[in-house]
């Protein structure tokens, strides 16, 4: 087997990823280039990938029922939202408070 680069679907499982790779293949009787995506289990040992990473699997042997990839690197982090934090939030409502007092 080879190397394969994918994009992190779940991360919920701890030192455990799911990544989807997509590929693609010419159809004879389509005529066309066809998208295929596969998803495979990888072993992320300090759980350092997010949803929407992009990832370098390597082969390894059966980590376990359905592990047999290993997250070699992190090729993109993913943008993760962060919503401000609240005491900036509750400055705000106190002195609009204050100036409707």
């Amino acid at each position: 087997m080879k190397q394969v680069v994918g994009m992190v679907v779940s991360n919920k499982m701890q030192k455990s990823v799911v990544v989807a790779v997509d590929r693609l293949f010419y159809h004879k009787v389509y005529d066309r280039y066809v998208k295929r995506t596969s998803k495979f289990v990888a072993h992320d040992e300090h759980n350092l990938c997010n949803t929407g990473d992009r990832v370098r699997l390597d082969p390894s042997r059966p980590l376990s029922k359905h592990k047999h990839w290993v997250v070699a690197e992190i090729l993109k982090k993913a943008r993760i939202y962060v919503p401000p934090s609240n005491s900036m939030s509750d400055n705000v409502n106190s002195s609009s408070e204050a100036l409707a007092s």
